[in-house]
């Protein structure tokens, strides 16, 4: 069902109004149709940027060469895979890498890398407990493009990733205390969570939205994909 359709999709929810599930969605009909029509002035503009941003797929890397990381060259491989620890690729539509982007995952903000390695080793063996569930938080401590516009395409699609996960609840980088990494983060709506002695901590919220909440159980109710 076209989200764009904006009868259509009145119609559908008129009918189903007095559903629990979709008790409230209504009022916010004009900030839901407002928010997938932003910066898209016509149908075709929003398919063509939808088929633009469907071209990127994300893929776990079993090597990479560290000293094309600019952030973290020092970083060696062994590290990047250590403990649950992931390297993961952004592969465009002609199955080249845009992007770079390493993770750890902990039960806690890091400060620093040592602090990190530390926290990660942790989440590890507590995944053992947990049918492998290792971490509810995802440290992005560097990220790199290797194509023009593969980082903020690579943000946009670990954003996505983790939204959908079922273990992982937030998304913070462990940056180097550079001004390219803040306005990095910032300009891809980050927000500035702590600046430490050696590092800076950003988050991307990736809490679901009020209208987005509803949407997901009207979707649900109505068996819509």
């Amino acid at each position: 069902m076209d989200i764009l359709n904006k009868e259509k999709l009145k119609e559908v929810l008129q009918r189903w109004k007095g559903h629990p599930s979709i008790a409230g969605l209504m009022e916010k009909f004009n900030k839901l149709q407002s928010y997938t029509n932003k910066n898209y002035k016509t149908l075709e503009s929003y398919t063509k940027q939808k088929i633009k941003e469907s071209k990127y797929e994300l893929v776990e890397l079993p090597y990479i060469d560290v000293k094309e990381d600019p952030v973290r060259p020092e970083l060696d491989l062994k590290f990047r895979q250590t403990y649950g620890r992931k390297i993961i690729g952004l592969k465009d539509d002609v199955g080249e890498i845009a992007a770079i982007m390493c993770f750890a995952f902990t039960n806690e903000v890091p400060k620093t890398v040592e602090e990190m390695d530390t926290l990660s080793y942790d989440a590890a063996l507590q995944s053992v407990h947990r049918a492998g569930v290792q971490g509810s938080i995802a440290i992005a401590y560097t990220v790199w493009a290797k194509k023009k516009g593969g980082g903020r395409a690579i943000v946009n699609e670990v954003y996505k990733m983790v939204k959908k996960s079922n273990h992982l609840n937030r998304l913070v980088t462990l940056s180097p205390l550079t001004k390219m990494a803040r306005n990095f983060h910032i300009k891809n709506g980050a927000k500035e969570l702590q600046v430490n002695e050696t590092t800076q901590n950003f988050e991307y919220d990736i809490t679901l939205e009020e209208w987005e909440t509803a949407l997901a159980k009207a979707k649900n109710f109505l068996s819509i994909k």
